[in-house]
Order: C-alpha cells, then sequence, then structure tokens
C-alpha cells in the first residue's frame, strides 16, 4: 500500500536535493511513525446530499497537494454550487470522457485518462453513479474506482448513506423514495478510512433554503419530502451507527492483535448461551431485550460437546438460530468439551460486557452453588475479567410451567 506520510518525505527530500534526514526531519519522521498516513481508499460518507462530502475530499485533496503529493480531480459534480467550485481550489481537472447516447452528450469518468497519468491521489466524486450506457465496460462508478485501485492509484470518494445496498431498502421504507443506484457493502468496507460528514438536519434545511444544495425551483418540494426533519434525522441515525459498527470492528481487530483481554466498555456487547433446553426461546427473548434496554449487540453462541457434525443439529438449535436471527443478533457454534471455558474465551476474544445464561432445570441457586457446574464455571471466570454475569431464571423453575413470556 502507498502511503502519503512516505510519498511526502520522498518528494521534500528530492527538492532539498538531500539523501538523508536533517535533524529536524528526524524528529518529524520519528512522530509520523505514531500516526496512520491517509489511506489508500478513502471515504466521505454523508446522511443527505448538502452535507459538505464533495467540499471534504477536494480540502484533502489540496492539503495533500500542498505537502507535495500529486494530485488529480477525476471526477467531481459541482452541481454549480459556488463553495464546490471554490474548493477545488488549484487541483488539477482531467478530462472527461464524453459520451453520445439517444442523441444527447454526456461526461463521465475518464479510467482510462486516469490510469495514463498515473497520478498518486485520484479524487472521484459519487460512488454510486450509475454510468451512461456505453462502450466503456464498466456499468458503475464503484467499479471504475476498484479498476484504479488496482492500477495502484490511490482513490478518495464520497458516498451518501442511502447508497449501500444494506440500507438502501430501509431509506426506501423511511422515506418513500425509490434508491435506484446502489453500492455493495463489500466495496464500502474495503475502505481503508471512512470519514464520516456530519450536519444537523436542522443545518441541512437552512442549507436548502439559501438554495446551497438544489436550485430555486426545486427547494419546496425537497423540503416538503426528502429533505423532512424527520427522514433526516432517521438518514442521520443510519450513517452515525453505520460508522460506530465500523469503528467497533477497527477496536476489535485491533485489541485481538495486541491480546488485550481486559474488557473495554466502549458499548454493551451481550453473549447469550444456549443449549437444546427447554424454555431457551425465553431466555433468548430476555437477552434480546436486555440488549435493546442499553442499545447494545447481542450475540448468541451455541456450544457443541463431544464429536459432533454441526451441519446436522437438532431442531431445537435450528429454531433458536432462526429466532436469533430474527431478533437481530449475530450466532455462532463452537465445538468444545469444555462449554463455560469456551463461552469465557469466546466473550474475551468479542470484549463481551454482559454474559447472559439461563439457570438450570435443577434449580436456579442449586446451579449457582454448585462447585462443577457449568453456570459456576462461568461465573468465577467472568468476575476475573470484569465481564458480568446475568442469570435469567427460567419459568419452569419457578413453577410457573404455563405461563408465557
Amino acid at each position: 500500500m502507498d502511503l502519503e506520510g512516505s510519498r511526502d518525505e520522498m518528494s521534500d527530500r528530492s527538492k532539498n536535493g538531500k539523501g538523508v534526514s536533517s535533524p529536524s526531519d528526524s524528529r518529524d519522521n520519528s512522530a509520523s511513525d505514531l500516526v496512520a498516513a491517509a489511506g489508500h481508499f478513502r471515504i466521505y460518507l454523508g446522511s443527505a446530499a448538502g452535507v459538505g462530502k464533495t467540499c471534504a475530499m477536494l480540502d484533502e485533496g489540496n492539503r495533500r497537494l500542498a505537502r507535495g503529493s500529486d494530485v488529480i480531480v477525476g471526477y467531481v459534480e459541482s452541481h454549480a454550487r459556488p463553495y464546490t467550485l471554490q474548493a477545488i481550489g488549484s487541483l488539477e481537472i482531467l478530462p472527461r470522457r464524453r459520451v453520445i447516447y439517444r442523441n444527447v452528450a454526456f461526461e463521465e469518468l475518464d479510467v482510462t485518462e486516469v490510469i495514463k497519468r498515473k497520478p498518486q491521489v485520484a479524487l472521484i466524486d459519487e460512488l454510486a453513479h450509475t454510468n451512461v450506457p456505453s462502450t466503456w465496460h464498466n456499468a458503475k462508478r464503484w467499479q471504475d474506482v476498484m479498476e484504479i485501485l488496482e492500477a495502484g492509484i490511490d482513490v478518495v470518494t464520497t458516498v451518501n448513506i442511502q447508497h449501500l445496498e444494506s440500507i438502501a431498502d430501509a431509506v426506501e421504507a423511511i422515506t418513500g423514495v425509490k434508491v435506484q443506484e446502489r453500492v455493495p457493502d463489500a466495496m464500502v468496507r474495503k475502505a481503508d478510512q471512512i470519514e464520516l460528514v456530519d450536519s444537523s438536519p436542522e443545518q441541512l434545511r437552512r442549507r436548502m433554503l439559501h438554495g446551497n444544495i438544489y436550485p430555486q425551483p426545486k427547494i419546496a418540494n425537497a423540503l416538503a419530502n426528502f429533505f423532512r426533519t424527520d427522514n433526516l434525522l432517521a438518514l442521520r441515525e443510519l450513517s452515525l451507527r453505520f460508522v460506530a459498527d465500523e469503528s467497533e470492528e477497527d477496536l476489535l481487530d485491533y485489541l485481538r492483535a495486541r491480546k488485550i483481554d481486559k474488557v473495554w466498555e466502549t458499548t454493551e456487547r451481550i453473549l447469550v448461551g444456549v443449549t437444546a433446553a427447554p424454555r431457551t426461546d425465553m431466555l433468548l427473548r430476555r437477552a434480546a431485550r436486555i440488549a435493546g434496554r442499553t442499545r447494545g449487540q447481542l450475540k448468541v453462541l451455541h456450544v457443541y460437546t463431544g464429536d459432533v457434525d454441526k451441519g446436522k443439529s437438532s431442531e431445537k438449535i435450528q429454531a433458536l438460530k432462526a429466532l436469533a436471527l430474527d431478533l437481530g443478533a449475530t450466532w455462532d457454534e463452537i465445538v468444545s468439551e469444555g462449554p463455560a471455558e469456551a463461552i469465557i474465551t469466546f466473550a474475551i476474544e468479542h470484549q463481551i460486557t454482559q454474559i447472559v445464561i439461563g439457570s438450570s432445570p435443577s434449580g436456579r441457586f442449586r446451579s449457582l452453588l454448585s462447585g462443577n457446574s457449568v453456570n459456576r464455571q462461568i461465573m468465577q471466570s467472568a468476575s476475573k475479567h470484569g465481564i458480568d454475569l446475568i442469570v435469567i431464571a427460567r419459568r419452569d423453575d419457578i413453577g410457573l410451567t404455563h405461563s408465557s413470556d
């Protein structure tokens, strides 16, 4: 992966005619070792048009240019917005590919020209854009970006949250607007860095009213429909949650790589261990409610003991798996002779903050006091690692055989 920091350093040395660092260079280099360089593939993500994604991308391009990087504008859609046009600054703009479709002229990103020019960084707006049908082999701009990345060129791009494949249907249900252009989530997750460009609904609506997003004839209709406050609040929430999930994954990868077994309570992560025992579905629903109240993540773990073919799970386990997925949880399966140890190991690896288990059919308190019980082993190990343990009484244990949860 080409990193901007090393490129800028080489550029500075070349300008100074030096092949070694000065004392000040050494200080700068030692400090830069502690900071990750700008990513090979970077996405500016926004909740809606007008939050400032394109300007943020152009600002970054100008900063890199000022530090000596070779930066070009592959494609920027200004929508004739003065702020966007001004933000282009001194950046080199590559000619676009001209396409005639149904006797109308269109301009598209010229991938061939970008690769031929081979800059260090290409700024390419609107990742979800659909190319005009032509002899060009890529139907979507995200495919163009993939081709440019494969050529060894860094790409900085922009996209709105509604265009993500996994989120588009939810956006349609919320806003009533059909999302025509979609980007595979896998493409977005390839990004080395995802930068959220955030704006409050009130600020976005003011920008719209002042003509900074759409032209005057479209403003009233936009404010009454897609740009309603409730829609913008929902889109903002979706954007924040997506970026939070990405940050959570990065944090877990960081902690696993360094084998840190201390629990970092950046969010509630709840694990429920399930078996084929009666009323486990109730236990799972209770765990889901706990996760919902704390806005935490819910993971469900089933530990197989003995030499078991996981593909031949019992009907009960398969039903629990379906229920877990319906409740929005993730499902994991492990084969282990020591279920308590397996649960704790899984909890540590996934930074679980709370473990939910059900009392055994032999009785809640008797189960906890038994020195060899799975529950007691989990309780003892969980406390050592700072993980909370929640024991849910099964209804049968307290004589409520016919009650419903």
